[in-house]
């Protein structure tokens, strides 16, 4: 099931996605909630972010190729850092490059979107949380995360983390193709089943560090293949089983 969050007619609610079409949701996605009869083209309809996050924790270094090519050492558990949740934009949002000079990476990576609160799950019950998965565009400064030996201020700026077009919740998280094309030409190709850490790994590592709330998302590394953006580039991250998002670059 695809679900969706839009406005239409100035109103926000969200969906599910059957083919062009959306048919609209009554109630809570992290509760109860049922879908209408109604219709609704998906060209009539603008889409937001999947979700609105309380807390945007990312994981990185998490694909073994992707290491190599940064010149680390493979992590013996999940690498974790915060990114600011004011950085999330939608599909057919424009990246707004912080600086002309800089060297600004994209980065294709898969999402995964809490639906109930958990605290110190076990690996075995991790996916009793997990409401779905959605796709991340993780926008790095390269020349700050340099300069400061962290990640926040190189992957917090306004727009730095397109996500979406909508969560899948029916998708095997583990063995899910993943790319990137730039102005069409392809940058990166892999599967999530190169991750150095799987899924439930990832999740009930964070969980025993913080307490996960329905609607945050946890994205998990990015393979190899990360390059430098520029204003006018089209970048589309496509993940098999749920679709793909794509975004403008310009300068800010």
């Amino acid at each position: 099931m695809k679900i969706a969050r839009y406005t239409h007619n100035d109103q926000i609610a969200c969906g599910m996605v059957e083919g062009d079409t959306l048919r609209p949701i009554r109630g809570d996605i992290f509760g109860d909630f049922s879908t209408t009869e109604d219709r609704l083209p998906l060209s009539d309809v603008a889409l937001l972010p999947p979700v609105e996050p309380g807390k945007l924790v990312c994981v990185g270094l998490n694909y073994k190729r992707h290491a190599e090519e940064s010149g680390a050492a493979i992590p013996e558990e999940p690498m974790l850092f915060m990114c600011a949740p004011s950085a999330v934009i939608p599909d057919g949002g424009t990246i707004l490059l912080d600086s002309q000079d800089a060297r600004i990476d994209y980065e294709a990576e898969i999402a995964i979107v809490i639906g109930k609160q958990a605290r110190n799950l076990p690996e075995a019950d991790a996916r009793s949380c997990i409401f779905g998965y959605t796709i991340c565009n993780d926008v790095s400064n390269r020349d700050y995360q340099k300069k400061d030996g962290q990640f926040t201020r190189a992957k917090s700026f306004d727009t730095y983390k397109p996500l979406g077009p909508w969560i899948e919740t029916g998708l095997d998280p583990d063995n899910a193709a993943i790319s990137l094309r730039q102005n069409g030409e392809l940058r990166q190709q892999s599967n999530t089943s190169d991750m150095i850490f799987s899924i439930d790994r990832i999740v009930a590592f964070v969980s025993g560090i913080m307490t996960l709330n329905p609607g945050d998302v946890i994205i998990t590394g990015t393979p190899e293949g990360v390059g430098p953006m520029r204003s006018g580039d089209r970048i589309e991250i496509e993940i098999e089983g749920i679709g793909t998002l794509a975004n403008s670059v310009a300068n800010a």
